[in-house]
Protein backbone atom coordinates (compact mmCIF):
# COMPACT_ATOMS: atom_id res chain seq x y z
CA UNK A 1 0.00 0.00 0.00
CA UNK A 2 2.71 2.14 -0.63
CA UNK A 3 0.18 4.33 -3.30
CA UNK A 4 -1.65 5.53 -0.19
CA UNK A 5 -0.53 8.78 1.57
CA UNK A 6 0.53 8.11 5.30
CA UNK A 7 2.62 10.97 6.43
CA UNK A 8 2.28 9.93 9.93
CA UNK A 9 3.64 6.15 9.43
CA UNK A 10 0.15 5.10 10.64
CA UNK A 11 -0.48 1.00 10.45
CA UNK A 12 -4.30 2.12 9.92
CA UNK A 13 -5.56 -0.12 12.96
CA UNK A 14 -4.32 -3.47 11.95
CA UNK A 15 -1.94 -3.45 14.93
CA UNK A 16 -5.39 -2.60 16.97
CA UNK A 17 -6.72 -5.26 15.05
CA UNK A 18 -4.32 -8.27 15.46
CA UNK A 19 -4.45 -7.41 19.68
CA UNK A 20 -7.89 -8.73 19.31
CA UNK A 21 -6.90 -12.53 17.45
CA UNK A 22 -5.25 -15.50 18.88
CA UNK A 23 -3.63 -16.65 15.41
CA UNK A 24 -3.66 -16.08 11.52
CA UNK A 25 -4.32 -18.33 8.77
CA UNK A 26 -2.96 -17.79 5.58
CA UNK A 27 -2.79 -19.17 1.67
CA UNK A 28 0.35 -20.18 0.40
CA UNK A 29 0.05 -17.21 -2.25
CA UNK A 30 -0.76 -14.47 1.00
CA UNK A 31 2.02 -16.24 2.98
CA UNK A 32 4.50 -15.78 -0.15
CA UNK A 33 4.02 -12.39 -0.34
CA UNK A 34 4.11 -11.62 3.21
CA UNK A 35 7.66 -12.88 2.59
CA UNK A 36 8.01 -10.17 -0.13
CA UNK A 37 7.89 -7.49 2.39
CA UNK A 38 10.77 -8.67 4.01
CA UNK A 39 10.40 -7.89 7.72
CA UNK A 40 7.82 -10.71 9.97
CA UNK A 41 5.24 -8.18 11.36
CA UNK A 42 3.22 -11.03 13.60
CA UNK A 43 3.65 -11.57 17.13
CA UNK A 44 0.64 -13.94 16.91
CA UNK A 45 0.91 -17.47 16.31
CA UNK A 46 0.74 -18.06 12.30
CA UNK A 47 -0.29 -21.34 10.49
CA UNK A 48 -0.04 -21.47 6.27
CA UNK A 49 -2.46 -23.35 4.74
CA UNK A 50 -0.91 -25.80 1.70
CA UNK A 51 -1.38 -28.46 -0.29
CA UNK A 52 1.72 -28.22 -2.15
CA UNK A 53 4.36 -26.67 0.21
CA UNK A 54 6.52 -29.34 1.64
CA UNK A 55 7.74 -27.46 4.23
CA UNK A 56 8.33 -23.56 5.08
CA UNK A 57 11.66 -21.97 4.48
CA UNK A 58 14.09 -22.70 7.20
CA UNK A 59 14.18 -18.99 8.46
CA UNK A 60 10.43 -18.68 9.17
CA UNK A 61 10.13 -22.61 10.69
CA UNK A 62 9.94 -20.55 13.81
CA UNK A 63 7.81 -18.25 12.98
CA UNK A 64 4.79 -19.78 11.31
CA UNK A 65 3.53 -23.73 10.67
CA UNK A 66 2.63 -25.47 7.78
CA UNK A 67 -0.79 -27.10 8.07
CA UNK A 68 -2.65 -29.32 4.88
CA UNK A 69 -6.18 -29.38 6.43
CA UNK A 70 -9.82 -28.78 4.84
CA UNK A 71 -11.00 -25.34 6.80
CA UNK A 72 -13.15 -27.76 9.37
CA UNK A 73 -10.06 -29.49 10.30
CA UNK A 74 -8.05 -26.12 10.74
CA UNK A 75 -10.71 -24.91 13.02
CA UNK A 76 -10.45 -28.03 14.78
CA UNK A 77 -6.90 -28.57 14.95
CA UNK A 78 -6.52 -25.10 16.66
CA UNK A 79 -9.10 -25.06 18.96
CA UNK A 80 -7.33 -27.61 20.81
CA UNK A 81 -4.55 -24.95 21.13
CA UNK A 82 -7.03 -22.76 22.47
CA UNK A 83 -6.82 -20.28 19.26
CA UNK A 84 -10.54 -19.54 18.06
CA UNK A 85 -10.80 -16.15 16.77
CA UNK A 86 -8.79 -16.31 13.59
CA UNK A 87 -7.83 -14.04 11.08
CA UNK A 88 -8.41 -15.56 7.77
CA UNK A 89 -6.38 -14.30 4.82
CA UNK A 90 -6.20 -15.10 1.37
CA UNK A 91 -8.92 -14.90 -1.67
CA UNK A 92 -8.62 -18.90 -2.38
CA UNK A 93 -8.37 -19.72 1.66
CA UNK A 94 -11.47 -17.21 2.83
CA UNK A 95 -13.36 -18.42 -0.25
CA UNK A 96 -12.91 -22.30 0.79
CA UNK A 97 -14.33 -20.95 4.64
CA UNK A 98 -16.85 -19.16 3.19
CA UNK A 99 -18.35 -22.38 0.93
CA UNK A 100 -18.01 -24.57 4.15
CA UNK A 101 -20.25 -21.38 5.62
CA UNK A 102 -17.26 -21.37 8.81
CA UNK A 103 -17.06 -17.39 8.74
CA UNK A 104 -18.76 -15.67 11.71
CA UNK A 105 -17.20 -11.83 11.20
CA UNK A 106 -15.96 -10.17 8.21
CA UNK A 107 -13.90 -6.77 8.47
CA UNK A 108 -13.26 -5.41 4.27
CA UNK A 109 -11.22 -2.21 4.51
CA UNK A 110 -11.76 -0.96 0.71
CA UNK A 111 -8.58 1.06 -0.39
CA UNK A 112 -9.54 3.40 -2.96
CA UNK A 113 -7.48 1.29 -5.36
CA UNK A 114 -8.96 -0.26 -8.86
CA UNK A 115 -6.54 -3.05 -9.23
CA UNK A 116 -8.13 -3.91 -12.39
CA UNK A 117 -7.90 -8.12 -11.31
CA UNK A 118 -6.99 -10.62 -8.97
CA UNK A 119 -9.13 -13.16 -6.98
CA UNK A 120 -12.33 -12.39 -6.80
CA UNK A 121 -13.16 -12.26 -2.56
CA UNK A 122 -16.50 -14.21 -2.27
CA UNK A 123 -16.21 -16.61 -4.72
CA UNK A 124 -19.19 -19.07 -5.97
CA UNK A 125 -21.60 -19.89 -2.51
CA UNK A 126 -24.07 -22.77 -3.02
CA UNK A 127 -26.52 -20.85 -0.58
CA UNK A 128 -27.06 -16.99 0.31
CA UNK A 129 -24.65 -15.77 3.81
CA UNK A 130 -26.44 -12.97 5.25
CA UNK A 131 -24.09 -10.32 7.75
CA UNK A 132 -24.99 -7.61 9.49
CA UNK A 133 -22.81 -4.14 9.62
CA UNK A 134 -21.52 -3.82 12.68
CA UNK A 135 -19.41 -0.45 12.10
CA UNK A 136 -18.45 1.24 9.38
CA UNK A 137 -15.12 3.86 9.81
CA UNK A 138 -13.44 6.01 7.74
CA UNK A 139 -9.75 5.03 8.58
CA UNK A 140 -7.41 7.61 6.41
CA UNK A 141 -6.64 8.37 3.12
CA UNK A 142 -9.98 7.43 1.61
CA UNK A 143 -10.01 3.77 3.70
CA UNK A 144 -12.94 2.71 4.53
CA UNK A 145 -13.56 -0.64 7.38
CA UNK A 146 -16.29 -2.18 7.11
CA UNK A 147 -16.95 -4.84 9.63
CA UNK A 148 -19.93 -7.31 9.43
CA UNK A 149 -21.18 -10.05 11.80
CA UNK A 150 -22.90 -13.41 10.18
CA UNK A 151 -26.86 -13.48 10.84
CA UNK A 152 -27.75 -16.65 12.79
CA UNK A 153 -30.29 -18.40 10.37
CA UNK A 154 -32.93 -20.61 12.41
Amino acid sequence: MNEIPNPEGSDFGFGDFLAGIDALVMGRKTFEAVLGLGVWIYDKPVYVISSTLTSLPEEYQDKACLLDLPPAGILSYLDTKGLVNLYIDGGTLIQSFLAADLIDEMIITTVPILLGGGISLFGELEQQQRFKLRLSKVISAGLVMNHYQKLQTT
